[in-house]
């Protein structure tokens, strides 16, 4: 995918996501961003070749949760 194809559909990843990050920590969506934008997650979420952003919304919400709670993240194999 081209780098303009995935600009256009990363806000359709993240929007979600936010979403359920403010609704699961009671978070105002300021806040959610800001948590999401700040994590190792987001910094992998936002390069194509990785592919995490390919996941659901549930199981990146999961990824964001376990690199909340212990640090690190693993991704699933695939």
């Amino acid at each position: 995918m081209d780098k303009k194809q995935f600009d256009a559909i990363f806000p359709y990843v993240c929007t979600p996501l936010v979403d359920k990050i403010a609704s699961e920590l009671k978070l105002d969506e300021q806040d959610a961003i800001m948590d999401l934008y700040e994590s190792k997650l987001y910094a992998n979420l936002e390069k194509e070749s990785t592919k995490v952003w390919q996941y659901s919304t549930e199981k990146l919400f999961e990824l964001f949760m376990q690199e909340k709670t212990t640090g690190k993240i693993i991704y699933p194999e695939v």
